[in-house]
This record gives structure tokens, sequence and C-alpha cells, in this order.
């Protein structure tokens, strides 16, 4: 008997959103036409509250986290997220409303609107946490492997398991191609229909028998998933799997894609001036104050420069507000901890609102960084993790970045080996490279400063 249907993340935050969607066109109707006194009401209002409305929920519920499949399935995180993400909504859209057109309310719809919108929301969420927690999420895994991937085999089922994402696949069989004997040939067969997905890591296609291809095939006929570990791994990390073994890793990466998106071209141009623009103003209204603070808690240079690695591996000098003692590599580069005894109690305050990333403005202008690409890293970092890895190079393809992929998707780093994982997110954001997911980055970052996450 067929497994039933298996809803993937992506189908499954499309009906959560549906729900979301639907609550708050209901709440912000009620607001516009019964809270709201009916001499203020008229097309323009309600025209100008609904797109409000929606374009703030939405632009909350990206920046908190709000689809977060992991969070919704946990009960305690429901009904505080909803509180809080529901709660901002309703009150912006109150204060919008008293500011741009000076409306006045009824008080019983009012409260309405404001109590019951958190709550609907709240449980919906319930509603569909506890229907999905009955129904199957996992999809059933073969994973089909060779010679070169067998010594990473443990690693690479942890990670189609998934550990601290959620990935909807469950490793339930192993093959391995040169083991493809009859008795595995007859054992492959007689679990194949109860696999759902077959993910597929050798070096090369071709080395796939024919008896396999053809089951293959007609998996993919019967509805079946056959996808590589690599598609696997970028579609669910959004990352590229920098161990991947496949042939096609060049490929991957599009190193031969010359053409020119004069779209993405003309994006990033605006984004880097506007920005510069911004946090210019920004930087030079903070100056005197960090001065002063430097003055008295941290003595020493206000600012500090230091040789960074950036497109197509030249080096240009960074600038940042100093954080650390003067003297902090007597003993030799070492590579910035979380805790680092070297950092000053006043650094601690620049680190917490990334207030000492500011003079890095000064680099984008002089055209050496932009606001979004791989974060450069010094010289000598960059020949050691080059011996780890020898793609680390690949990053350089693009000017370096004040906020990037790496940072907003992965942890603080602090050793080579977190300098190897940020890799994987540097090439996803290489090969993806789009005004879409610039714009993540940038409401990312967003996040990240209010909530002291990454880098």
């Amino acid at each position: 008997m067929p497994r039933p249907s298996i809803l993937n993340s992506i189908e499954r935050k499309f009906i959560l959103l549906i729900g979301d969607l639907g609550i708050v066109l209901l709440s912000l109707n009620v607001f516009i036409n019964h809270a709201t006194n009916t001499e203020f009401i008229s097309v323009r209002y309600k025209i100008s509250l609904f797109a409000f409305g929606i374009f703030v929920y939405l632009a909350l519920a990206y920046i908190l986290e709000f689809y977060s499949l992991e969070k919704v399935s946990k009960r305690r995180n429901i009904f505080s997220q909803s509180t809080y993400v529901s709660g901002l909504f309703v009150f912006l859209v109150f204060i919008f409303s008293v500011l741009v057109f000076d409306a006045s309310f009824w008080r019983i719809p009012l409260l309405c609107f404001l109590l019951l919108t958190p709550v609907q929301i709240a449980g919906w969420r319930l509603l569909f946490r506890n229907i999905f927690a009955a129904i199957p999420d996992s999809k059933n895994v073969l994973y089909i492997y060779d010679d070169h991937t067998n010594k990473s085999l443990r690693e690479d089922i942890a990670l189609i398991d998934g550990d601290q994402i959620k990935t909807f696949h469950r490793v339930k069989l192993t093959y391995s191609i040169q083991n493809d004997s009859a008795v595995n040939k007859k054992f492959f067969l007689s679990a194949a229909s109860k696999i759902d997905t077959f993910i597929i890591n050798t070096k090369g296609y071709n080395e796939l028998s024919q008896d396999l291809e053809k089951l293959l095939l007609r998996s993919i006929v019967k509805g079946k998933e056959v996808i590589s570990f690599t598609s696997f791994y970028e579609n669910t990390y959004e990352a590229m799997p920098i161990r991947s073994h496949n042939d096609s890793f060049y490929e991957l990466l599009q190193l031969r894609n010359k053409k020119i998106r004069y779209l993405q071209v003309i994006f990033s141009f605006l984004m880097n001036f506007f920005l510069s623009l911004f946090v210019g103003i920004i930087f030079i209204l903070i100056i005197p104050f960090v001065y002063v603070g430097n003055l008295f808690f941290n003595k020493g240079p206000l600012f500090y420069n230091q040789k960074r690695v950036g497109l197509h591996g030249e080096e240009f000098k960074i600038y940042k507000f100093r954080s650390m003692v003067v003297d902090a590599e007597k003993e030799g580069a070492k590579m910035a901890t979380s805790g680092d005894a070297r950092v000053t109690p006043f650094g601690k305050i620049l680190r917490l609102f990334r207030i000492d990333e500011l003079p890095q403005i000064i680099s984008v202008v002089k055209g050496d960084m932009q606001f979004i690409g791989p974060r450069p890293e010094r010289k000598i970092f960059v020949n050691e993790i080059t011996k780890l890895t020898p793609y680390y190079n690949v990053r350089h393809l693009i000017r370096p970045g004040i906020t990037g992929w790496a940072q907003v998707k992965y942890k603080y780093g602090q050793n080579l080996e977190d300098s190897v994982k940020k890799l994987e997110y540097d090439f996803y954001y290489i090969k993806n490279k789009s005004i879409t997911l610039d714009l993540r980055i940038v409401f990312k970052t967003v996040t990240t400063v209010l909530f002291s996450r990454g880098i």
C-alpha cells in the first residue's frame, strides 16, 4: 500500500501563511469598517490601511522568523511568538492610522482588534501544529553512495536526518554501488516500494549500473523523489557542500557563466549608494560619542585598520572602531572568539550594537567593499584555510561585504573549522546571488543586530 503524500516544508509554510493572512485581513476589516469612526472612512483610508497592514505583517513575520517550522512545532513557542508578532502588527496599524489620518475609534471594536487578533493567530497556529503532528512529516530515504563518500557516510546521513534544522527526510536504507551484487539488488528492489526519496552521492553518475538507472527512472515516473546529495544540501541548508565529490561541482558554482545580470548590477549600485548615505550619516553622528567613551573607558587610538583579502585576492585596508586592547596581537595573529578576553568593557558595548563595524563604510566608499558579500579575511588566515580546502579562493570572485549570507545563517566564527563551514554559505551566495537573496540578507541583518545573533 503506497504511503500518503507528505507535504514538504514549503507547502506547510504556505498553508500556515494562508491561514495567517486570512486572520490578518479579517482583523483589518474589523479595524477599518467597525472600529474606525465613520467620518474618517474613505477609499484612500481603506486602501492605505490594508496595504500598510499586510506589508507590516509580512515584514515582521520575515524578520522575526515567524515561519520557522521548528518553532511552530513547539507548543511553548506558539503563544509567545504569536503575541509579540501580532501584537506589534496591531500596534503599528493603530499608530499609522492615528499619525497619518488622525482617525478616532469606537472603543469596543478597537479592543477586539487589539486583543483578539493575537489570540486568533495563536489559536490557528495551535490547530496547525496539532493537525500536522498527527500527519507523517518525514520522507523515507534510500541513500546511494560509493567508495568516495563511504568515509563520510555517518556524517552525511546525519545531515540528511537533520539536527538543528528539520529536513523532513529520514534515511531508512543505504546502498553502496560498489556492492552491486545479486543479493543487494534483490534487497534493493524489495525495499524500494517503501522509499519516498532517493538521494545519490557518488563521484559520477556514469558509475550507476543500468539496473539501478532503470529502477530510478521507474521511481521518478511513479512520483518518487530522486535528487543528488548536493541538490538536497543546497535546498535544505541554503549552502553548498564543499565536501561534495560530485564531478559537477565547478558547474554548480557557475564559474563559466559570464552573462551580466544588468538588473542585479543596477540594484546593487542603488542599494550600496543609499545604504552608504544612510550608514555614513550614522557613522558621522556616532563618532563624538565613541570618541568620548573611548577617552574614558578604552584609552588608545579611536580606529584601527587591518589588511584584508578582497576582490581577486588583492589586499586592502579595512577600518573599524577599536574594541580590543591596544596590544591585542602582541603574541601573533589570532581569530576573535565569543567572550574574547582581549575585548575591553567599552568594546563589548560597541560590538553588542555592531557600532565597531560602522567605519567599514570608508572601504565601501573607496570601492574595496560592498554592503553584501563574503566577509573579508586576513591573508594569514586565508592561507591556512586554503590548506584545509582548495576551494576557498573562489569566494574572492566577488567584492567582500560588510554583511553576508554566512553572517546571517551561521553562528559566531571562532576557528578555522567555522570559517570552512561559512564557506558553504559564501558559495551558495555566489551561485544564487539575486535581488531577492540580497533583500533577505538585509532583513536578516536587521534581525541579527536586534537580537545579537551571528557576527
